[in-house]
């Protein structure tokens, strides 16, 4: 029965349904064309239109490339993957609960927190520019090297928390980082805590079937689906909430690549120590990132569930700061990529280092361009990336190789982190300026999910993520051969190469 169970999940009915589904579009089309010739013309017709699209679309060559090759080599099933994978439609209805929801957060937004401070300059004023999230003093930083540190530091948060928790993440497994997260939830709502949970439903369904999602409310632990999967292919479907967010009684966050799986805080045969890191902000940055959870409940939940008085999630207290913090919110439909448009203006700016972890390197030109020119300059250019993958990573991995190509030859210097699997998502530079969040080094962070981060501008911490870039690149594992072999391997790396971002 047990086995029965976990075979027959909703997860796993959704996906055969899908494969089904796919299967039957082919075979429809196929009839259609093959007995209406006139279907065929228009799917010529219409795939014209969409090569014609993506030609003056503005968005990186390398998403478009792949996209006009598939659709120009299989006009009418081509269309239909663009329509599905491709295309960044949004339904009317939720498309209207954005809009709303982002005008809202807008709105209680401060106007006066720091623009008139004159170290706010660079990325941190285009940041403001684009999404209006400020860079706030008042705001206590602590830096975590691993997922450990950080969890340990996030439940005895918590324990203290006497008016609300709210928590918002990617992946939520049961096991060891769960189980103590759940029991000290179901404690503090018993104390009158009010909780609330955000979860992406495409990978963490495993867990909150509907049964426990329903227990959950019992428990007086709200939570909302993101972006509820469906066994009807739908374009919203392709975009996730990345996030990983906690949040206490409007002065204390987390965030940073720190998922709730017991891969982050215990090493395992697999993947050996796991590398995560993150950043807690105690005081006013924190509104910012409340700010942004509020929107998506607001997007996804029951109308009767909607927050709707928000001043009493901010924050009143007090906090030592020595720099500026700057959390910021990347989204799909936003007009600016904004995770990838701060990343190139850390490297266009640099004038001594540039430090990067990230699990994935799969990058358009333009930051290949900025990584290159930086390193041309004369800046001290590096990246570390896993050490150890699984086979579901391997293909993430020969596709992140293939691109080492493009910066080993130009002095940049590239780690393999030795001890295990690095998940972490980091930047930091010259000393003066680093990122802390969930935002990849690859299209489905850059273009396709809802992400975070923290921008940190003169503070201490930067130093500690600094050292914890050094004494992880000490280690050992620094890449000296961009790997090419015979032409078997080069051709196959050259076609997954090419469609990497549609991948």
């Amino acid at each position: 029965m047990k086995v029965l169970k976990k075979i027959f999940t909703r997860f796993n009915i959704t996906i055969v349904l899908m494969a089904v589904q796919a299967v039957v579009y082919v075979t429809l089309i196929n009839r259609f064309v093959y007995f209406i010739p006139i279907i065929a013309l228009i799917g010529y017709v219409i795939s014209i239109i969409i090569i014609l699209r993506l030609v003056i679309k503005d968005e990186a060559a390398a998403v478009k490339i792949p996209w006009i090759l598939v659709v120009s080599a299989m006009p009418i099933l081509g269309t239909i993957l663009y329509f599905l994978f491709g295309s960044k439609h949004l339904s009317r209805k939720i498309k209207k609960r954005l809009a709303k929801e982002n005008a809202l957060t807008v709105k209680h937004l401060p106007t006066n927190c720091s623009l008139q401070n004159s170290r706010e300059e660079g990325c941190l004023k285009y940041i403001r520019k684009t999404s209006l999230y400020p860079a706030y003093a008042n705001t206590e930083t602590k830096y975590y090297p691993l997922g450990v540190l950080m969890f340990e530091d996030m439940l005895a948060e918590m324990a203290k928390a006497k008016k609300f928790i709210f928590l918002e993440y990617f992946i939520i497994e049961e096991g060891q980082m769960w189980n103590r997260l759940y029991e000290l939830l179901l404690q503090k709502a018993e104390e009158g805590v009010e909780i609330k949970l955000i979860f992406d439903d495409f990978v963490s369904q495993r867990l909150f079937t509907s049964t426990f999602e329903s227990t959950l409310w019992t428990k007086k632990i709200k939570t909302v689906r993101f972006n509820p999967i469906s066994p009807l292919f739908r374009p919203f479907m392709n975009h996730r909430d990345h996030r990983k967010l906690l949040l206490i009684d409007g002065h204390t966050g987390f965030t940073g690549a720190v998922n709730i799986i017991d891969d982050s805080i215990q090493p395992s045969e697999k993947f050996g120590v796991w590398k995560d890191t993150g950043i807690r902000l105690k005081g006013d940055g924190v509104w910012s990132f409340t700010l942004m959870f509020i929107e998506i409940w607001n997007c996804f939940c029951k109308p009767n569930e909607l927050i709707q008085d928000y001043t009493t999630y901010n924050n009143t207290e007090v906090f030592a700061t020595d720099g500026l913090v700057q959390p910021y919110g990347d989204s799909p439909f936003l007009s600016e990529r904004i995770g990838e448009n701060v990343y190139i203006d850390i490297l266009n700016h640099a004038k001594d280092y540039v430090y990067i972890f990230t699990p994935f390197l799969i990058i358009s030109e333009k930051m290949i361009y900025a990584l290159q020119m930086a390193a041309r300059r004369g800046v001290d250019v590096r990246i570390v990336l896993p050490g150890k993958y699984d086979w579901m990573r391997a293909i993430a991995q020969r596709v992140s190789r293939s691109y080492y190509k493009y910066l080993l030859n130009v002095g940049i210097k590239i780690y393999e982190n030795p001890t295990g699997y690095l998940h972490a998502k980091n930047f930091v530079c010259d000393d003066e300026i680093g990122i802390v969040g969930t935002i990849n080094l690859d299209y489905r962070s850059l273009y396709l999910h809802f992400e975070c981060a923290a921008l940190l501008y003169q503070t201490s911490t930067i130093q500690a993520l600094k050292q914890d870039a050094i004494k992880t690149m000490e280690a050992g594992g620094e890449v000296k051969h961009d790997g090419s072999g015979h032409i078997g391997s080069t051709f196959i790396d050259v076609i997954i190469h090419l469609f990497a971002p549609i991948m």
